[in-house]
C-alpha cells in the first residue's frame, strides 16, 4: 500500500512548480470554472483563432441561452408556489419514493423488505443522483446491480426495463454548462479583436422555422443572429458534409502505467518522440503481409522498440514504424468529417 500510494504521490506531484500550501477555505476568483467545464471555453477561442488565420473574421455570431434547469427537471414550466418549493418540498428523497412509487422493489417486485435507494444508471458510470434515476430496490438487488448497467443487468426482462427507463430523463449537464460558460464565452470571444455578438435562442428558432430547415447544431449555428427576411435576407445553402473537431489532449505527465488494483504494470519512457513519430500524430500505414495486411489511417501510439500501435475504425493494429507516412503532426485535437442529412431550405409564408 505504501508503494502504491507513493506512485499516485509522484503522479499528481511530477513537473511541478513549487507552490506554498494554502487554506481550503479559500474564496475563488470571479469568473472561476472547473477545469472540465474551462476547457470548454478555451477550445472554442482556439478554435476561433485558427480560423483568423485563414479567412478575415470581423464578426463572431454565438447563441446565447440560458435553461431553466428546474422546470427541466419537472418537465413543465413552473410558475407561482411551484417553482420555489420544487418536487421535495416538505419531505425527502426516500419518503417521496415510498409515496409515489410504493414499498415495492423494482427489480423484483418484493414487498414488506427493507429497501435501499439504487441509481438507475450508476454514479461510477456518470449517473446522478437526479430524481428520476432513483429507484427503490431490495438488499440483493441492489447488490446483484452494483455498477453493472440496468440495461445488462435486466437484458432478459426488456418490459421491466423499457419500464424502468420510461422515468429517467435527460441529464442536466449540458443545461448546466451551457448557464456556467455562455457569459464566459461571450467575453473571451470579444477580447480576440472581432466584434462579438450574443443573440438568444429564440431569435435562432425563428429564422430556421423561416427557412423551412430541420433542427440540427449545424442548421441553428447558420440561423443565429439578424436574419432581415423583410429585405430578402434568407439562408440559401447549407453544408453537405460537416468538419467535426475533437479535443483530445497532449499525452500525460504519468511515468507508470498502474494496473486495475494501482500498482505499477510498466515504466514509461521520458522521450516522447521514437523514430520520427508521437503519439496522437496522423498517419497512413501500408502493410504488405502479416495478420493487418493491408492500408490503414489513424492516430499512432508510438512504441520504444519501433512496433507503434494505430487506432483505426476496427480497433487497434500494430504496425511497423518503416511502414508508416506521416499525414498531420498531432496538434491535440482529433479531425474527422460527418455528411449533413438535411432537406434544403424552402421558405415558409406568413
Amino acid at each position: 500500500m505504501k508503494q502504491r500510494a507513493g506512485y499516485r504521490h509522484r503522479r499528481r506531484s511530477a513537473n511541478l512548480r513549487y507552490r506554498a500550501p494554502r487554506s481550503d477555505n479559500r474564496i475563488r476568483p470571479e469568473g472561476w470554472l472547473a477545469p472540465s467545464v474551462r476547457h470548454r471555453v478555451d477550445t472554442t477561442v482556439s478554435l476561433v483563432n485558427r480560423f483568423r488565420r485563414y479567412a478575415p473574421v470581423t464578426e463572431v455570431h454565438l447563441e446565447s441561452v440560458s435553461f431553466d434547469s428546474h422546470s427541466l427537471s419537472v418537465g413543465k414550466q413552473l410558475g407561482g408556489a411551484e417553482y420555489p418549493n420544487g418536487t421535495l418540498a416538505g419531505t425527502d428523497a426516500r419518503a417521496h419514493l415510498l409515496s409515489a412509487r410504493g414499498r415495492v422493489c423494482a427489480y423484483c417486485g418484493a414487498t414488506g423488505v427493507p429497501l435501499n435507494i439504487d441509481h438507475i444508471h450508476p454514479v461510477s458510470r456518470g449517473g446522478s443522483s437526479r430524481l428520476s434515476n432513483l429507484v427503490l430496490a431490495c438488499a440483493p438487488c441492489n447488490q446483484a446491480k452494483s455498477s453493472t448497467p440496468v440495461s445488462q443487468f435486466l437484458a432478459d426482462r426488456p418490459g421491466l426495463l423499457a419500464e424502468i427507463l420510461a422515468q429517467t430523463r435527460t441529464p442536466l449537464c449540458d443545461a448546466a454548462v451551457m448557464n456556467s460558460t455562455r457569459l464566459r464565452l461571450v467575453k473571451a470571444l470579444g477580447a480576440l479583436g472581432p466584434s462579438a455578438h450574443a443573440w438568444p435562442g429564440g431569435r435562432t428558432h425563428r429564422n430556421r422555422t423561416a427557412m423551412g430547415l430541420d433542427k440540427t447544431h449545424t442548421i441553428d449555428a447558420l440561423a443565429v443572429g439578424d436574419l432581415d427576411r423583410e429585405n430578402g435576407g434568407k439562408i440559401v445553402r447549407v453544408p453537405t458534409h460537416v468538419l467535426v473537431v475533437k479535443a483530445t489532449g497532449r499525452g500525460s505527465y504519468a511515468r507508470t502505467t498502474p494496473d486495475r488494483f494501482g500498482f505499477p504494470r510498466l515504466h514509461r519512457a521520458r522521450i516522447k518522440q521514437h523514430f520520427g513519430y508521437v503519439t496522437g500524430d496522423l498517419v497512413h500505414a501500408t502493410v504488405p503481409t502479416g495478420k493487418w495486411a493491408g492500408v490503414w489511417r489513424g492516430r499512432v501510439s508510438v512504441r520504444a522498440r519501433g512496433q507503434h500501435s494505430i487506432t483505426t475504425s476496427t480497433g487497434r493494429i500494430n504496425v511497423s514504424h518503416r511502414n508508416l507516412r506521416l499525414v498531420q503532426r498531432g496538434d491535440g485535437y482529433a479531425y474527422d468529417t460527418r455528411q449533413e442529412s438535411v432537406s434544403p431550405p424552402s421558405e415558409k409564408s406568413g
